[in-house]
């Protein structure tokens, strides 16, 4: 259980790196290509940061209204504000703000850039299909989430993600204007190096996102499991979910990488489909957690 902890942290941080590696190339070649050095690079992770810090501060209240979540005190629902007290005594971290989402189909996020202002989300659907130690198991991954600021991490993603595709309209539009002097042999060869980048970059820095959001999703679901010291309560919830025939009403994309299972379809088949999923399959999330009993 814990090497498996490490490797995804591990594979977690890997991920970043390379963006950061994309970020570089895609700077250096506008810089060759314009003749400005590092100024396209620096103001397009001005202009990303700018941007995400708004999002950084403000993200949790907009991911809590657009899926319509209300919050609740403990006499509304004993159950859900007894579990979730205990698990972050249990994980000796703050006590997140506890919110219900009205809706019939099973799921949860947390969302918070650190614990200290973290919130968990709940539908009124999951607490209706899941006995005691399965709604365990589905808050303590959700506190998990939070206890390792993935919130934070997917921020940094992003932003990172945001300064590529800056940079990629970036080289298109220096390529369209113009750039050195055609006749100049180095000139044709970044021209084709830039173009190529342009192209697949957005598209790489993509994937990547969606590869970091599925390492800490199965992070998340180690760590949970270690809290509880019982993996077969997420996993027959994570069962019970995939088994549900109906998307969550209020579902959208800039959110559905939160939840703990795919708003959409939680039960993802297609191989192909995996690469542009938010979460890993469901059925490889369920085996890893029996492999930990």
């Amino acid at each position: 259980m814990y090497s498996q902890i490490t490797a995804n942290k591990r594979k977690t941080w890997f991920l970043i790196l390379i963006f950061t590696f994309v970020i570089v190339g895609l700077g250096w070649v506008i810089g060759e290509y314009t003749g400005t050095g590092n100024a396209g690079l620096i103001v397009a992770v001005m202009i990303a940061t700018l941007m995400n810090l708004i999002g950084w501060f403000h993200g949790d209240k907009v991911a809590l209204a657009t899926s319509g979540a209300k919050p609740i005190q403990k006499q509304d629902n004993p159950r859900l504000y007894r579990m979730d007290e205990n698990l972050a005594i249990t994980a000796g971290m703050q006590t997140p703000k506890v919110y219900v989402i009205n809706d019939p189909a099973g799921n949860a996020f947390a969302t918070g850039r650190d614990p200290a202002h973290a919130s968990i989300a709940v539908t009124t659907g999951l607490m209706d299909m899941l006995d005691d130690q399965e709604l365990q198991g589905v808050l303590s991954h959700e506190l998990s989430h939070v206890k390792n600021y993935d919130i934070r991490v997917m921020t940094i993603v992003i932003v990172l993600v945001g300064v590529i595709l800056l940079l990629s309209d970036m080289l298109m539009r220096s390529m369209f204007w113009g750039g050195r002097d055609s006749d100049n042999k180095g000139a044709g060869i970044l021209l084709i190096v830039g173009l190529v980048l342009a192209i697949l970059s957005p598209l790489f820095a993509e994937l990547i996102k969606l590869a970091v959001s599925r390492s800490r999703e199965y992070l998340a679901d180690a760590d949970g499991a270690l809290l509880t010291r019982y993996p077969e309560g997420l996993a027959r919830a994570l069962e019970k979910i995939a088994g549900q025939d109906r998307p969550l009403k209020r579902a959208n994309h800039a959110t559905a990488h939160l939840f703990l299972a795919n708003p959409f379809d939680p039960h993802v088949t297609k191989k192909f489909e995996h690469l542009f999923s938010t979460h890993p399959p469901i059925e490889a999330r369920i085996a890893k957690l029996r492999s930990m009993l």
